[in-house]
């Protein structure tokens, strides 16, 4: 199994077998703390071959700077079973896309999306939280993206 794509974006959408990313980021700025991010979106993409077949655990953990899980209803996980490649293709892509409301935020500080299969971890998706002390106008409570610029 390989992993494809492991992405923070503003949302992700599976069409037809192909992964829609809108707004991939990896920082996020706030004037106050404890802050919160409204609404994101984590976008997997796996890649499976015949030695994959069967069934696999999936996890994902917003892993704060002390290495503890920072989502309140705990690790995400779910479950995939691969049972065959169709006849006549080499591999099985299969999309995950993973939608978050009101991510926490504790204080400033790298913070990461832990992707484990298998209780091994496949990828790990940091997300800087920093302190701006700018008004970014309605986004600037967790806003995303760089700090304004000077006039």
């Amino acid at each position: 199994m390989e992993i494809l794509t492991a992405v923070l974006c503003d949302s992700a959408a599976d069409y037809n077998g192909k992964l829609c990313i809108l707004g991939a980021f990896d920082t996020i700025w706030a004037r106050k703390f404890p802050a919160t991010h409204a609404h994101c979106a984590i976008a997997l993409r796996f890649l499976f071959r015949d030695t994959d077949l069967g069934e696999h655990q999936f996890q994902v953990r917003f892993v704060d700077p002390d290495g503890r899980n920072a989502l309140p209803s705990g690790p995400i996980s779910l479950k995939v079973r691969i049972d065959r490649i169709p006849d006549g293709a080499f591999f099985l892509s299969r999309n995950v896309i993973l939608n978050l409301q009101g991510l926490p935020l504790k204080e400033p500080a790298l913070y990461s999306f832990d992707v484990t299969v298998d209780e091994s971890i496949v990828a790990r998706i940091p997300l800087q939280v920093v302190t701006t002390d700018r008004s970014r106008g309605p986004d600037s409570q967790g806003g995303s993206g760089p700090p304004p610029q000077s006039p």
